[in-house]
């Protein structure tokens, strides 16, 4: 009997070598054993905590991942602006402006034909590189039917992110914020049907500060002095995100479970995945 609802995973932002270790980690291990059909996952932060190179984007979407999406460091790593690389499965912010490369939004079709449109945005509030309105150009590509929708939403505001959802609510199938790098609690069907989370949390080391080496954050915290933030390349990791039951009919959300793991180092890299 064919299934009647598509399971997405949708995993929070992917901090450095450790972060892409827990997710190969996981997906080699879950990714069929939780049935899962779809995964998309943010991964601006996956080369050295900023950007991402077209080699980590390859090592991601071999070990599962379907589609990227990004934020605010983008143009931290200039791989999409050379023409030999091509990043078919990642997007970027819809509304950064229109001369930028890759596309903001696009459909993807799973073997039994259903379509997941994967949509990126940025926000407005403390971030200053939207060049257009978030609100308007995600609503414009809300009139398509039989096409589930998930929305990650890269926003440094809890509010914003929340009328986003409110603004969208019953046109997409969830909206999902990404950016803060650490999930929030607040996991939720709205009034109309869409699913809504403030933030999926990160993939990366879990003794860090963000994902990134502590004593790097605290000096420049601390001190107001100019710090690199960097990564480490081993050590325990954190997996965030959520799991998405969505009903092929009616493009709604049913069911949801969110992920909150450490994976202590030894099992991590145990067999050197």
């Amino acid at each position: 009997m064919p299934k009647n609802n598509v399971r997405v995973l949708f995993l929070g932002d992917i901090v450095g070598p450790i972060g892409r270790r827990v997710v190969k980690y996981y997906l080699n291990y879950y990714k069929e054993k939780e049935n899962i059909d779809f995964v998309i996952a943010n991964g601006e932060n996956a080369t050295h905590g900023r950007g991402i190179s077209f080699n980590h984007y390859n090592e991601l979407i071999n070990s599962g991942v379907d589609c990227l999406t990004s934020g605010n460091h983008f143009f931290e790593n200039r791989d999409y602006l050379k023409d030999e690389y091509n990043f078919s499965s990642m997007i970027r912010p819809i509304n950064f402006d229109e001369d930028c490369p890759l596309k903001g939004s696009e459909i993807f079709t799973l073997k039994d034909n259903t379509k997941i449109r994967v949509s990126n945005a940025i926000g407005r509030v403390f971030l200053n590189q939207a060049q257009y309105n978030p609100f308007y150009m995600l609503y414009n590509l809300t009139n398509e039917e039989d096409v589930i929708h998930i929305v990650d939403f890269h926003a440094e505001a809890t509010a914003e992110k929340r009328v986003l959802s409110e603004y969208l609510d019953g046109k997409v199938s969830a909206v999902i914020g990404t950016h803060t790098h650490v999930q929030t609690n607040d996991a939720k069907l709205l009034k109309e049907g869409t699913f809504f989370l403030t933030d999926a949390g990160m993939n990366g080391e879990y003794d860090s500060v963000l994902g990134t080496i502590k004593d790097n954050s605290i000096y420049k915290t601390v001190t107001l002095m100019p710090a690199k933030f960097e990564t480490n390349e081993t050590g325990d990791g954190l997996l965030n995100g959520v799991i998405l039951d969505i009903d092929k009919e009616s493009k709604k959300v049913t069911s949801f479970k969110l992920l909150n793991e450490v994976i202590l180092k030894e099992e991590l890299y145990k067999n050197s995945l």
